[in-house]
């Protein structure tokens, strides 16, 4: 299935969006793109929203009517991810499995803690750089729990069928083979990258071990059908937009009218950001 973008606004600005295209046309990434790319259900479909290497804290707006990406701001503020030495913006191309959902009303039996209200993370380690808006299919090797704020914060380990690597990656302990120190580094990114900005270092479930594929795919499961209630009206949505183009049994089917009305795309030049979004912080505790 072919997928397009559509940017509006300047990178770096609080109007810019990517809008995910089928055909030409806007779909929301959160609702209408299939969770699973094959019959099997063995390859997920994964949205890009923060690609490896990049500092902006992008992610598919809940909110917004069919769910375009943005920068995510606080008090105002365009948020950025501070660089913790000797890590660069995020380790992976980071994103979300669409239709999924961390329901909040329901605490999960292990690391009891609600869901974060959120399409599930998904770090993908392959090797190529993707880009904001891209939709990658990946196959599940793992996962962890972070626990951020009394939520459960899932992470699902991934990577892209076709990287180099995919056939010799298919559960959580081949990552260690293959790409040493790889996973303890990404537990250590998830600890500390908050320090910089005053807060105190993340906690984890299951004492930061990785669970294995298994186990990430009754999450990835659980969360499927934890949308499938919200997208039926099932469960209460609160400020979620529900809006779809293609989604069966859905009461939210949007306007075509309304559809048409999102601006054409731009090809505009980033925005400039200040220098301090590259400078690194020295953790002390930190692995190097």
């Amino acid at each position: 299935m072919a997928y397009s973008i559509r940017k509006i606004g300047q990178t770096n600005t609080l109007e810019h969006r990517v809008y995910i295209e089928k055909d030409g046309v806007p779909i929301s990434p959160f609702h209408d793109i299939p969770l699973f790319a094959n019959e099997q259900q063995t390859v997920l479909n994964m949205i890009v929203e923060i690609p490896r290497w990049t500092n902006a804290k992008q992610e598919i707006s809940k909110e917004e009517f069919l769910n375009p990406i943005k920068q995510d701001t606080k008090k105002g503020k365009l948020r950025y991810v501070r660089n913790c030495f000797p890590h660069k913006g995020y380790l992976w191309n980071y994103g979300a499995f669409p239709r999924t959902w961390e329901d909040p009303n329901v605490v999960h039996p292990e690391t009891k803690a609600k869901g974060d209200n959120d399409p599930l993370d998904v770090c993908e380690i392959g090797e190529l750089v993707g880009y904001t808006g891209q939709v990658k299919q990946v196959k599940v090797l793992g996962v962890m729990a972070l626990l951020d704020e009394e939520e459960t914060d899932w992470k699902i380990i991934v990577i892209d069928v076709n990287d180099p690597l995919a056939p010799k990656l298919n559960d959580i302990e081949d990552v260690e083979r293959h790409l040493p120190g790889l996973m303890r580094a990404t537990n250590e990114w998830f600890r500390i990258y908050k320090i910089p900005d005053g807060k105190p270092e993340n906690q984890f479930a299951f004492s930061g071990e990785c669970k294995n594929k298994k186990y990430a795919m009754e999450v990835v499961r659980e969360c499927a059908d934890a949308w499938e209630k919200l997208i039926t009206g099932k469960s209460q949505p609160g400020e979620i937009s529900l809006a779809n183009l293609n989604v069966e049994n859905s009461p939210d089917r949007a306007d075509t009218r309304r559809v048409a009305e999102i601006p054409q795309g731009q090809n505009l030049p980033p925005a400039p950001i200040d220098g301090s979004v590259d400078k690194w912080f020295f953790i002390s505790g930190a692995a190097v």
